[in-house]
């Protein structure tokens, strides 16, 4: 009986030392999401790997704060590629942050478009008409992953006033490189 009290003690004892070291490790996941939070909500820029998803978000926003819109819509657009498998940390956006990324990509669409100037005879600029047809999409894919995002639909309905009924314009390459007029293949 002795014997029988002095396993149940051990493996009690065990799974107390389990339950210290597991909470601590917890308490440790806490404070670190919170110094993070902390530091996005005072508009600072992650430092380190710990959250490479965050860092990645926060740096896209404060370009887009900066008017650096170019970077801004490619750092959004990278966190919707697929995650890499060998990280460690693989963070998965959801249909709902999906949504807020693409409604941030039309947002600094947007942005850009009305900075263009525009044509001597008042016409767009190629590159505003190519912003303002990309930021729609952009706030249409938003509304299709979250019918319920209201700022996108209020956004789409601005950029449906500000452009022309029936724009059209020459498809762009999207690396910003222009295409020479110098013939392809071989001599």
């Amino acid at each position: 009986m002795k014997n029988h009290l002095t396993r149940k003690n051990q493996v009690l004892g065990a799974l107390l030392i389990v339950g210290v070291l597991g909470s601590g490790y917890e308490g440790y996941q806490v404070n670190k999401i919170a110094t993070a939070n902390a530091t996005l909500q005072r508009g600072e820029v992650l430092e380190g790997d710990a959250f490479p998803f965050h860092q990645k978000f926060a740096d896209a926003y404060q370009q887009g704060k900066t008017d650096n819109y170019k970077h801004a819509v490619q750092n959004f657009s990278q966190l919707l590629e697929a995650p890499k498998k060998h990280d460690e940390q693989v963070f998965e956006p959801d249909q709902h942050l999906k949504s807020q990324i693409h409604f941030n990509i039309g947002n600094h669409l947007f942005h850009a478009g009305l900075q263009r100037m525009v044509e001597p005879d008042g016409a767009l600029q190629e590159q505003a008409k190519f912003d303002y047809l990309q930021a729609r999409t952009a706030y249409e894919q938003a509304l299709k992953l979250d019918p319920a995002n209201q700022a996108a639909k209020f956004n789409l309905s601005l950029l449906h006033g500000v452009i022309p009924k029936h724009i059209k314009t020459v498809p762009q390459d999207p690396s910003g490189m222009e295409i020479s007029n110098l013939p392809q293949g071989l001599p």
